[in-house]
C-alpha cells in the first residue's frame, strides 16, 4: 500500500503500438480497393491507376507491389464486390420479416454501387476465388430471396437473377455526384421499383427470365482485355 504521505507516482503513459506491416498492408488494400471503385465510376475503365493511388493516399510502389497488372486490380475488385455483396445478405437475413429483409439487402447492393462492374463481363479472366466468391454471394442472396417468396411476400414469377439485374440497373455509381433533390428522387423511383416485386395484381412479366448460367457464361467470354493490361496496372510502364 502507498504511504499517504508520499507524492502520487504519475502513470507512465503507454506508448501507442505502430500498425504492422500486415495491418499497413491490409489498410492499403481496402484503401486502392474503394479508391478503384470511385476512379472507375467517374473516369471509366480505361482511367490511368496512377489516379487510384492518389486518391488511395498510397505510393505507386505499393500499388504495384500488390497488383502486378491492371487486370488483377479487375479481378480483386469484382472479388471485393462479391464479398460485399455476401455480407450485405448475412446482414439482412438477421431481419425477422422476409419481405424487410429482402429489401434491405437490394438497397445495401444498390447503395454499395453494385451494377457499375457490369461492364468488365467478358473482359477479364476469372479467378478461383472470384468463383468462390460468386457463388457463396449467390447462395445466401438465393435463401434470402426463397424465404420472402415462401412467406408469400415476394411475386412467384421473380428469379434470383431477376433481383440480381434489378440491382444492375439501379446500382450504378454516376460521374456527378448527385444533389440531394437528385438523390430523393432516386430513392423514390426505387421505392416504386421494389413495389413492383410484390405479388398482387400484376402485368405478367416479359420473356424468359436469365438463368444463373447465361451470367456465368458472360463472365467467361474473355473477349478484350482492359486498356494496359499486357503492362503496368496504369498501362503506362513503370518508367
Amino acid at each position: 500500500m502507498r504511504d499517504a504521505a508520499s507524492p502520487e507516482t504519475p502513470e507512465t503513459p503507454v506508448p501507442r503500438r505502430k500498425p504492422g506491416p500486415q495491418a499497413r498492408a491490409a489498410r492499403n488494400d481496402r484503401a486502392l480497393i474503394e479508391a478503384a471503385r470511385e476512379v472507375f465510376a467517374v473516369q471509366g475503365f480505361g482511367a490511368p491507376v496512377a489516379a487510384i493511388a492518389e486518391r488511395a493516399g498510397v505510393g505507386m510502389g505499393s500499388l504495384y507491389r500488390r497488383y502486378r497488372t491492371k487486370e488483377e486490380l479487375f479481378q480483386h475488385l469484382c472479388e471485393d464486390s462479391m464479398d460485399q455483396i455476401a455480407a450485405a445478405a448475412e446482414a439482412s437475413a438477421a431481419i425477422d420479416e422476409p419481405w424487410q429483409a429482402l429489401v434491405a439487402f437490394i438497397q445495401r447492393c444498390v447503395d454499395f454501387g453494385l451494377g457499375t462492374l457490369a461492364p468488365l463481363a467478358g473482359t477479364i479472366r476469372p479467378t478461383p476465388a472470384m468463383r468462390r466468391s460468386s457463388e457463396r454471394a449467390q447462395e445466401l442472396a438465393e435463401a434470402l430471396i426463397a424465404r420472402a417468396r415462401t412467406a408469400g411476400a415476394l411475386r412467384g414469377d421473380v428469379t434470383t437473377m431477376d433481383i440480381f439485374l434489378f440491382i444492375g440497373q439501379f446500382g450504378v455509381r454516376h460521374p456527378a455526384a448527385p444533389s440531394a433533390q437528385d438523390n430523393t428522387a432516386r430513392q423514390r423511383v426505387l421505392a416504386i421499383a421494389i413495389d413492383g416485386l410484390r405479388p398482387g395484381p400484376t402485368t405478367s412479366l416479359p420473356g424468359t427470365a436469365h438463368s444463373p448460367e447465361h451470367y456465368q457464361a458472360l463472365w467467361r467470354t474473355h473477349t478484350t482485355a482492359p486498356a494496359g493490361n499486357d503492362h503496368s496496372p496504369a498501362g503506362e510502364g513503370r518508367g
